[in-house]
C-alpha cells in the first residue's frame, strides 16, 4: 500500500471519502434536472458541477446569436461548498465578476436540502435574479 493511499484509508482500512457525499451530490443533480420543464431544455438547462470541495450549480443556454458560436453559454448562478471535517455544507452567491461570496442569510447545514430550499426561496433575488 502507498503512503497516500495508507493515510487515506486509516487504521481500519476503511477509505474515506475525499469529497462530498455522494448522496448529496446526487440529490443536487436530481434538483437540478427539476429546475427546468421538458418543454424548455432545448432552450436552457440547470445543471451541477462537483468538485472535491464544491458544487456549482450553473444555467446553460441555447446558442442564441450566430456570431457568438454554436456552444451553450455557462453561468454559475450557486455554490454549495462541503467542510469535511464538520460535514457542513454552506451557500455562496456569485457577484459580477464570476466571484463567490458566503451567503449569509443562511447557515451552514448538514442537509443539503435546507440549502437548495434556500435556493428555490431566493428572497433576495441574488441567485435567480
Amino acid at each position: 500500500m502507498t503512503a497516500t493511499v495508507a493515510v487515506r484509508c486509516g487504521i481500519l482500512n476503511r477509505c474515506q471519502p475525499t469529497g462530498p457525499p455522494e448522496t448529496d451530490i446526487a440529490r443536487v443533480r436530481r434538483w437540478c434536472a427539476d429546475r427546468v420543464p421538458e418543454h424548455a431544455l432545448h432552450q436552457v438547462r440547470v445543471e451541477c458541477e462537483a468538485t472535491p470541495r464544491h458544487l456549482t450549480i450553473v444555467e446553460r443556454r441555447a446558442p442564441w446569436r450566430e456570431d457568438y458560436g454554436p456552444e451553450w453559454t455557462t453561468m454559475p448562478v450557486a455554490r454549495l461548498r462541503y467542510t469535511k471535517t464538520t460535514a457542513l455544507w454552506s451557500l455562496y452567491w456569485r457577484d459580477r465578476n464570476l466571484r463567490f461570496h458566503n451567503y449569509d442569510l443562511a447557515e451552514p447545514s448538514a442537509r443539503i436540502d435546507d440549502l437548495l430550499d434556500e435556493l428555490d426561496r431566493d428572497p433576495t433575488c441574488i441567485f435567480w435574479g
